[in-house]
């Protein structure tokens, strides 16, 4: 069943009513509409607005003249027009059954669409759905710089994604705050004559100045209906649980009661009876230390990957962590995985270009035939022999059998143990 939110944002952004008559995979032709966007065209539309260019040389020039616009940044929210929430809503169409040569960069080896490059799409479309709310018609270029702060969720409703099936993206601004932004979207596929649902998809966006230095206001959002108001209050209850959720971090504060029960009793399954000493452990049966359920890997940062504030891409950074991710999974199981959830995906610093990436993915909890998968990813100054964390990244794997149960040996693996099963009971609850 379509969630109240899906069917609200199907119905302000759906297609011209024509046959939905259709062969294979590929969605009627509406170019008699409105102007369709095609997924191709996001990143060049978001040049446009922001002045950047597709050369790399001229791209360095191009964020070097930004810094002028500052003096076209608002002093004050207030000073801002409220915008609404059709104002923002986009539709954008992946044409994998009308373009064989698009479809190529989608499909993988086993002819399914890679998860990874629709991570991407989605990090680009969030960027664009947030310009289109702070949109000034004054204004040939956006003074403010838009990055992604943080994807508070991406639930899967359907796991196969066809590689032949056209595919189209929705989405909106949900809720404002002053300088940040939660952008809602959906993903459905042509099938069968009609569009269903795949996912649904919560970034939170932050405005910065054109030197993407400090915070920037946005645009008020002013809800229409008892509808939008009921999105606008779903966005702003996010906003208070993400900001309990920080709180509780166990970076921060030591273990529920429960939680040290829990990990006090792994201890004790773990011990050698023979010799019942703190320091000699025993891995039970159908068990895997959590030290051998590590993969590593590494990505060196080339302008290829730039994003237009000369950063490298958020998109990029979520593909290659979901695909360690995933091949972490698959050799835990056995069997190919299925996503079920991509959880709070923060971006703790951007990563410039030139940068060595180094990325690393540990299965942190398991559950019957669940894999939660915990990746980091950091960036390594060779020369000062120093590393930062850029990125932690959190998803939910289904095997089709069960798994065998992940085990802590040292109480910071026990605290990764815990943060993976907060994680994924937060995934099969809601």
């Amino acid at each position: 069943m379509l969630s109240p939110r899906f069917l609200l944002l199907r119905s302000a952004v759906s297609l011209t009513t024509r046959s939905l008559a259709t062969t294979g995979g590929k969605a009627p032709d509406m170019s008699d509409g409105n102007p369709l966007l095609h997924v191709s065209n996001v990143r060049n539309r978001l040049r446009e607005i922001v002045g950047a260019s597709t050369n790399w040389s001229d791209h360095q020039q191009a964020m070097a003249d930004r810094v002028s616009l500052s003096n076209m940044l608002a002093s004050s929210q207030s000073d801002l027009p409220a915008k609404s929430m059709k104002d923002s809503r986009l539709e954008v169409h992946l044409p994998l059954g009308s373009e064989p040569t698009l479809r190529e960069k989608y499909l993988t080896f086993h002819n399914t669409v890679r998860f990874g490059r629709i991570l991407e799409d989605l990090d680009s479309l969030a960027v664009l759905i947030s310009y289109s709310h702070t949109y000034n018609t004054e204004l040939k270029r956006s003074p403010l710089s838009i990055v992604t702060a943080l994807v508070d969720k991406i639930d899967m409703r359907q796991h196969t994604i066809y590689p032949d099936c056209d595919i189209k993206f929705t989405g909106h601004v949900t809720w404002v705050g002053k300088t940040s932004i939660e952008a809602k979207m959906h993903m459905s596929q042509f099938r069968d004559g009609a569009y269903a649902p795949v996912l649904d998809a919560t970034f939170v966006m932050v405005a910065r100045d054109p030197e993407n230095k400090r915070a920037a206001f946005v645009n008020p959002l002013k809800p229409e209906g008892p509808d939008e108001e009921r999105i606008f209050q779903e966005g702003e209850a996010n906003k208070v649980r993400r900001f309990e959720l920080s709180g509780a971090s166990l970076l921060k504060v030591a273990p529920t009661d429960e939680e040290r029960k829990i990990v006090h009793s792994l201890f004790l399954n773990t011990l050698d009876t023979k010799t019942v000493s703190f320091r000699s452990r025993v891995l039970p049966p159908n068990s895997v230390w959590m030290e051998d359920a590590k993969l590593k890997g590494l990505e060196i940062c080339h302008p290829q990957e730039r994003n237009i504030f000369n950063r490298i891409f958020g998109g990029f950074l979520m593909r290659k962590a979901y695909e360690l991710g995933w091949a972490n999974a698959c050799s835990y199981g056995g069997v190919r995985p299925k996503l079920l959830a991509v959880d709070d995906i923060l971006f703790q610093r951007p990563v410039d270009i030139g940068s060595l990436l180094l990325l690393s993915s540990q299965v942190c909890y398991t559950q019957d035939n669940y894999i939660q998968v915990r990746v980091h990813s950091e960036v390594f100054d060779p020369v000062l022999n120093q590393h930062k964390t850029t990125n932690v990244f959190h998803f939910t794997f289904q095997s089709d059998k069960e798994v065998p149960n992940i085990m802590p040996m040292t109480y910071g693996e026990s605290m990764l143990y815990l943060d993976g099963k907060r994680h994924f009971h937060q995934t099969v609850e809601q």
